[in-house]
Order: C-alpha cells, then structure tokens, then sequence
C-alpha cells in the first residue's frame, strides 16, 4: 500500500477499533442527529455576556488596558478623523497611517493626517475596518479583501480599528453564518499581541500590535 493508504487505513482502525477493543461503525444519520442535538437549546450551553446588552458586553470586555487594549466611543463617520487624531497626540504619533481602501476612511486625509496604502515594517500606526465585534469576547473580525490588508492588523505598533455598534454579535457562535462568505483570510482579534519571556518579563508586540485601540462608532 501507498503511504497515503496507510495513513487512512490506520484511521480506519481507530475509529472502528479503539483502544480497548471492537467499536461499532456509526451511520451518518446518527452522528448528524447527535449534532443537531448538541445545538439544540443554544441558550443552555451559552455562558452569561458581561451585559445584557451586547454593547455594553463588548465594551466591558474588551476595554481592557491589561490586555493592551483600549475603546473610545465615536459619535460616527464624521467624527472619526478628530477621534483618531486625539489618539495619535495622546501617544505621541505623528498624524500618519496606514490606512485600508476603503471609503469611508478618505476624510482622514482631509483633516490632515497623511495616509498611504502600504504598511511598512516598522510602521507606528494603521487603521481597519472590522466586520464584526463579539460580545462574548470582546474580539474583533476582519475579513481580508482588496480594500482591506490584513498586514494593516499585523505590521503596526499601534492599530487602531474601527467596530460599529450595530456589528456587534452577542456570541462567537453568531459569526458562523458569517464566515460562510468564505473570505481569503479572517483574522478574529482579541488584545493585543504579547508574550511573557523565561524569566518572566511581558513583552508587549510579539507577534503583532502592541497597542490596539477600538473606535466604536455609533448609529
């Protein structure tokens, strides 16, 4: 048998074998009815939001400076750019990011802070656009696209990224519907990127953003 063949066979054997003997082969119709009864009653299984508006959840659980992350309410898309700008003053960043294609980041520019597309290596700053924010986590989705570069989430020293309220899903379960959309790449963000070392030194901006800061727009 080719190699390929012994690797199936050798599943084949687990699965109807197992450790302690002969296992019986199950139909699919009852794996399917076994699944269909774990989703039956969500609401069992689901644990308590922080909130009970989903809103509120997302901010109590993600506003967290522990984790590196911080949350500043927009009142919308006009007050973006004196948003970001505040942000950047308050660290010490000059008014430049990398910025996504999309549109409805163009007024930055406006108000004066000077944006490009490409995310240098070394970049201080990047804004995004997420698609989602989860209650239950206080994470951030964003779906790779043409107006959205994922290396705008990874490359930066600080990323800021925008969250409508009104994409906030309750549950990390909700986004299951949405990520049959099947994008080329989702990245689901929850803090900032960081490690603790052998001697136990926290290293903020291990593998990604040391400083995330949400912009959560409302209505």
């Amino acid at each position: 048998m080719s190699a390929k063949e012994d690797i199936l066979d050798a599943i084949r054997q687990g699965l109807t074998r197992g450790q302690g003997g002969a296992l019986p082969r199950r139909a699919p119709e009852e794996i399917r009815a076994e699944a269909a009864s774990l989703l039956h009653d969500l609401d069992a299984i689901r644990p308590d939001l922080a909130a009970d508006d989903p809103v509120a959840a997302f901010i109590e659980k993600c506003a967290n400076p522990a984790l590196g992350v911080t949350l500043s309410r927009v009142a919308g898309w006009q007050a973006l750019p004196k948003a970001v700008k505040s942000y950047l003053d308050l660290h010490g960043l000059a008014h430049d990011l990398a910025v996504s294609g999309d549109v409805r980041l163009s007024e930055l520019a406006d108000a004066g802070i000077t944006t490009h597309k490409t995310c240098a290596v070394d970049q201080a700053a990047a804004i995004s656009i997420a698609g989602w924010g989860i209650a239950e986590t206080g994470s951030v989705v964003v779906h790779s696209a043409r107006d959205q570069p994922i290396l705008n989430v990874m490359l930066p020293r600080h990323w800021l990224v925008v969250v409508e309220e009104s994409k906030i899903l309750p549950f990390l379960d909700d986004y299951a519907t949405y990520a049959a959309i099947r994008p080329r790449n989702v990245v689901i963000v929850t803090g900032s990127s960081g490690t603790t070392d052998i001697e136990g030194f926290f290293v903020r901006g291990a593998h990604g953003p040391g400083f995330v800061h949400v912009l959560l727009l409302g209505a």
